[in-house]
């Protein structure tokens, strides 16, 4: 039902029984006020990509109870991972192709939730935009520097729909106390930051000595493996580039940078206004082949100056070998507390779950991952701290509940585009200075690598795949 017919009922019932002056209360406004949302009111979503952390997302976006799932999207639509999501919403039609989605029933919905392998994000993204919907994307935003321009540009040109990447963290309490604690002060003058992820990743175990990809594999029944390719070079099917696997591969995933790197690295990257960097140095890549990422992973990201900050370095480790000292005062949650500490007061622990440590000029900051808040080490100089810390607010909404109301107008999401692109972006040049192993020099007003010809060209990747160029207009 429309807005204007439903002002016209309330208001005509009104007139019609002489009760100027009072407000009909409707069936809907008492079930607002209990906590109820009418379908009417609600976001008519359609979901693409409903397997694995597919199925996470919707269940999310539906748990809010603002969204009707009406449209659901996967490629391998009726495999086992797909299911319980079929089962859940019934009534919801369903397709194995976006683009025969969008053709059909592109206006019985407003918005669009994406949790397809990185590496096919655009396309759909760039459809959705181009179809005038409002898009969920998970992190990262794409495999391509240029892609991530092209996002950007597209929900630029389009400045009345949403965008949201799927960075949990930023609508959870990190983000407000990030935010809070730069903006009053206690975060300041940051000149290096730790980024750290060294639990087991999915190709810890293969060969890195690899010198062609995995032969062909029958395509399953479920899986429409044409349209799994999307944009991408062609590749026979091969269990290992499905279902999460994708993950290791360049041609595909980010590996654990762009799989981790937005959970860890993003308040810092949007508070202290980082932006890109001007230098990537792979300092540690073992294992290096062309196919799959390394097996342990150190890369430096060289930031300037911007404004009154100071230049700083982020420094990622990956690996189960690779783990990064961490400063004397650390404390112990997170490691093994059976490894004494060496006198040099640099720890090197056994364990470290993915997180960060941040160094400004007066105090450092430990912190985790997605939205686990920061602390301040050692503890002494926390217990001086605690009388002046500011109150965090806290967050009026989760992510999905966020990007849900922005749709309806009610909030501005916390993680759009503009934000999420360049944080994206960083990763993008990370991976590229994984792949080529190559020091990249980049030039963040021109947007350029200007020390490698080969690199720079491919921060556009590769050609399309023949009948996806579209996708590449905005």
């Amino acid at each position: 039902m429309s807005t204007n017919r439903r002002d016209f009922l309330k208001t005509g019932a009104t007139a019609a029984l002489g009760l100027s002056g009072f407000t009909l209360i409707t069936p809907d406004v008492l079930g607002k006020s209990m906590g109820y949302v009418a379908p009417s009111d609600k976001v008519n979503l359609a979901c693409i990509g409903i397997g694995n952390r597919g199925n996470e997302i919707i269940k999310a976006l539906h748990k809010t109870g603002l969204c009707n799932v009406v449209a659901l999207c996967d490629v391998d639509m009726g495999a086992k991972q797909t299911l319980e999501v079929m089962n859940m919403f019934p009534q919801a039609k369903k397709y194995q192709d976006f683009r025969k989605m969008f053709d059909e029933i592109g206006g019985e919905f407003e918005a669009v939730s994406i949790a397809t392998p990185d590496f096919s994000h655009f396309p759909v993204t760039m459809m959705a935009l181009a179809e005038g919907k409002h898009v969920y994307v998970e992190k990262p935003m794409a495999r391509t520097f240029l892609e991530v321009e092209l996002m950007m540009a597209a929900a630029k040109k389009n400045p009345k729909l949403v965008t949201q990447m799927g960075n949990q963290g930023h609508s959870e309490g990190n983000y407000f106390q990030f935010k809070t604690w730069k903006e009053a002060g206690v975060i300041k003058d940051v000149t290096a930051i730790t980024a750290h992820m060294n639990s087991r990743r999915r190709w810890h175990g293969w060969d890195p000595n690899i010198s062609q990809f995995p032969a062909g594999e029958a395509i399953p029944d479920t899986l429409n493996w044409d349209v799994w390719t999307s944009q991408a070079q062609p590749h026979a099917f091969n269990k290992d580039f499905h279902n999460g696997q994708w993950r290791c591969w360049y041609d595909f995933g980010m590996g654990a940078l762009g799989d981790w790197g937005a959970h860890i690295m993003d308040t810092a990257h949007e508070f202290l206004e980082l932006g890109l960097p001007y230098e990537i140095n792979p300092v540690k890549l073992s294992g290096h082949n062309s196919f799959f990422f390394p097996m342990s992973t150190t890369l430096e990201f060289k930031f300037p100056e911007r404004g009154t900050m100071p230049p700083l370095t982020i420094t990622w480790y990956d690996g189960l070998d690779n783990i990064p000292a961490v400063p004397d005062g650390y404390g112990v949650s997170e490691l093994d507390p059976n490894i004494p500490p060496p006198s040099n007061g640099q720890i090197q622990p056994a364990k470290l779950n993915p997180g960060k440590i941040i160094y400004s000029k007066e105090l450092t900051f430990k912190g985790g991952s997605h939205g686990s808040t920061l602390s301040i080490i050692p503890s002494e100089k926390a217990k001086e701290w605690e009388s002046k810390l500011p109150e965090v607010p806290q967050s009026p909404s989760n992510h999905f509940e966020n990007f849900l109301k922005a749709c309806k107008g009610e909030e501005k999401t916390r993680s759009p585009f503009e934000i999420a692109g360049p944080l994206s972006q960083v990763f993008c040049l990370g991976v590229l200075a994984q792949w080529t192993g190559l020091k990249l020099e980049f030039d963040r007003e021109t947007k350029q690598i200007t020390n490698n010809a080969m690199a720079n060209q491919l921060l556009m990747g590769l050609p399309p795949r023949k009948g996806w160029e579209e996708f590449y207009k905005v």
